[in-house]
């Protein structure tokens, strides 16, 4: 079975990958690339589906490290893992540039 099969075995839709090659991705070396993927674009059934693959607490430890959520993702993503905004990379890191209207 390739990589790519075993995503789709556990349920996770074509959908949130519509720009990369679905048949590249490996579920083990991919994890965190596919979490934040499913996560912002995926229907509800692939967050389901994730969860089903990797369980809560992989989810939990490897999801902190995302370089991009949704802030909707980011608080429905507390919420379930029982986790705090602060913990995420994606919510600590500074902006690259200011906004223009604080100059």
């Amino acid at each position: 079975m390739n990589a790519a099969t075993q995503i789709q075995d556990a349920g996770i839709s074509k959908l949130p990958f519509w720009d990369v090659d679905f048949a590249s991705l490996d579920a083990e070396r991919d994890s965190l690339f596919i979490l934040e993927k499913v996560f912002n674009y995926g229907p509800w059934a692939d967050y389901r589906a994730v969860f089903a693959l990797y369980g809560h607490e992989r989810i939990r430890n490897e999801v902190v490290l995302a370089s991009y959520l949704k802030k909707d993702v980011l608080h429905f993503l507390c919420l379930i893992l029982n986790l705090e905004p602060a913990d995420f990379k994606c919510f600590t890191k500074t902006q690259s540039l200011p906004p223009l209207w604080d100059s």
